[in-house]
Parts: C-alpha cells; sequence; structure tokens
C-alpha cells in the first residue's frame, strides 16, 4: 500500500536531501562523520547511513545534530517534513490498521509480552521479524512497514497516545541485551514527549484488573471509536459502543491504579541496567572461559611438546 506520512510533504523533501543539509552543516563545523558520531553519540556507520540517504534516523537524532552543529533547528524541522516512508507495503490483514493509525486523533493500548509496535526500535522489530521469516527482503519490507506507522505518533505535536506495557514486554527477551537494553532506553525517551504518556504494569503488583489480551482504543477525526485486537496474523475490529465502553472502563481503571509514569520510568530503568549489566556478565564470562582453556592447554604442554599422563605402577 502505497500512502503518504508527513503532511507538507513534497518529492524535493527526502531522505537524500536530510543527508545532504546534514553533510553541510557537518563540514562547515569542520568535523568528521566520525567525530560527530562521537559526539551524538552512535556508529560512524550509522552517521554515514543517514548521509547517503539509506538510514532512517530518530527525531532525537536530528535534534542532537542541530545542537552539536548549531543549525538553529533546521534539522529537527526538515526531519519533521520528510516522508521518510513513501510507499511501503504491510499485509493485507494489518492494512485496516495502518490506514486507521495514519489518521487516529487519539490511541490507548494495552500491550503484553511485546513491545508496541510505534515503539519499537528498528532493531528490536528486525529480531522480531527475524523469527518468524525466512526471507531477507520480506523482513526488510516489514521493519520499514512498521516503522513508518511511528512518524506521526513520535512527533511532539502528534496524537494523543496512551501506553499500559505488562512488563513482561521489558522481560521476555528478544535479539540480544544490546537490543533490549537499546529498546529500553527508546522507551525512556519517547516517554518525554508532550502526547505520550507510558506506563507499567509490574508482574508482582496483586489486584489490577487486566485486560485479558493486548488491546488498542482507537478514535478517529470523526469520533468513531475502534477496539482492535488480534490473532495470529489476523486483525480483529469491533465498533459496537457497549463493547468500546466496557474495554474502555476496564483500561481506564487499569491506568489508574498502575505505578505512575515516574514510577514505570524507574522500572524500565531497572529493565535497562539489567540487560547492561547481562551484556558485561557475558564479556567477562568469555574472558575467563578464554583464560581457563589457555590454562588447560598449557597444562598439556611440557617443553613444547604434548603432556602425556604417566602411568603410575599398581601399589
Amino acid at each position: 500500500m502505497s500512502r503518504r506520512n508527513a503532511e507538507g510533504g513534497s518529492a524535493a523533501t527526502t531522505a537524500a536531501v536530510f543527508g545532504e543539509v546534514l553533510k553541510h552543516f557537518r563540514e562547515a563545523a569542520d568535523l568528521t562523520q566520525e567525530g560527530l558520531a562521537r559526539k551524538i553519540p552512535c556508529d560512524r556507520s550509522h552517521v554515514a547511513r543517514v548521509e547517503a540517504g539509506t538510514r532512517v534516523p530518530q527525531d532525537t537524532f536530528a535534534k542532537s545534530c542541530d545542537e552539536l552543529l548549531g543549525t538553529g533547528g533546521v534539522l529537527v524541522r526538515l526531519w519533521g517534513r520528510i516522508d521518510w516512508y513513501p510507499q511501503v507495503e504491510h499485509p493485507d490483514w494489518f492494512r485496516r490498521r495502518a490506514e486507521m493509525d495514519a489518521v487516529a486523533v487519539a490511541l490507548r493500548e494495552y500491550q503484553e509480552r511485546v513491545v508496541p509496535g510505534l515503539l519499537q526500535t528498528e532493531d528490536y522489530a528486525r529480531a522480531l521479524f527475524d523469527r518468524r521469516l525466512r526471507n531477507p527482503e520480506e523482513v526488510e519490507e516489514r521493519v520499514r512497514a512498521r516503522l513508518s506507522r511511528q512518524q506521526r505518533f513520535l512527533d511532539p505535536d502528534g496524537p494523543f497516545y496512551a501506553v499500559v506495557l505488562d512488563e513482561s514486554c521489558l522481560r521476555n527477551a528478544v535479539g540480544s541485551p544490546t537490543v533490549m537494553r537499546d529498546q529500553c532506553a527508546h522507551l525512556l525517551r519517547v516517554a518525554r514527549h508532550p502526547n505520550i504518556h507510558l506506563q507499567v504494569t509490574p508482574a508482582d503488583l496483586f489486584g489490577l484488573d487486566r485486560p485479558s489480551g493486548s488491546i488498542s482504543l482507537i478514535t478517529l477525526p470523526d469520533g468513531h471509536q475502534w477496539v482492535y485486537s488480534e490473532a495470529l496474523d489476523r486483525g480483529l475490529f469491533n465498533d459496537d459502543p457497549a463493547v468500546y465502553a466496557r474495554h474502555s472502563r476496564t483500561y481506564d481503571v487499569l491506568r489508574a491504579d498502575a505505578p505512575s509514569a515516574r514510577e514505570s520510568a524507574a522500572l524500565i530503568s531497572d529493565a535497562m541496567e539489567g540487560y547492561e549489566h547481562h551484556g558485561q556478565v557475558r564479556a567477562e564470562r568469555g574472558d575467563l572461559d578464554q583464560e581457563q582453556l589457555q590454562r588447560r592447554q598449557r597444562r598439556q604442554l611440557h617443553r613444547n611438546r604434548p603432556r602425556y599422563p604417566r602411568r603410575r605402577p599398581r601399589p
């Protein structure tokens, strides 16, 4: 499905144009790609791909570059005007939901097990699709389609977006500790957006009336309200006012009883630190395993020759 994601976009405001403007200001500041990457911080390859127009940057990347290069906010304004995904193809069963996301004026979600698509990082989304799809080209197309839905909601002037995450979203391992750490950091960043309200329900908090599964409550510009849920590769829609009212009450009570946004940020930070520690432990364990292997090899050598165990006479 082909669609525009940014109002007021034009053929001139493309990813390649953003990359050229970024390169101009970087060179004017007498910085190499590696020098800018160190200041942001990020990988040099990320800067190179953004300048080449082959990588979609986050708005936080544009803001950091504006501050570091003294552009006066040019990059952030340009970032908001670019249609980063002029043509994407959503799965047939999800197309209707994507069309709603493109115009929704308010969205309230409760999510279990995995972070909702509107808040996933690129690496997190790719790791999820890698589990299910074998064709690398299909994986990349699905990732692009998923990221294409995010721009409206990640814009500070975007629609109101309230999200309640079950703690399982933070604890289910996806990809690697690095992927999970970066996903947690992304949640902390987007939670600062004025249009996004993020809460987490701890697994050990008793008494919460949680929905029976992940749901979305969608309000369209004409006031029409929908309840959306998913089965395996199938979207389920219901606009019965009584059904919507019932799920809306459950959701509102859950938000009221869940930890506050500040307390939830602390839970996300704890999870992020756990993944950072996990990565350090694995690195230390790898070093220890290598050291033990070398010790065994040294014990097996004697005067640069293999050491063979001596047969001892039996008593």
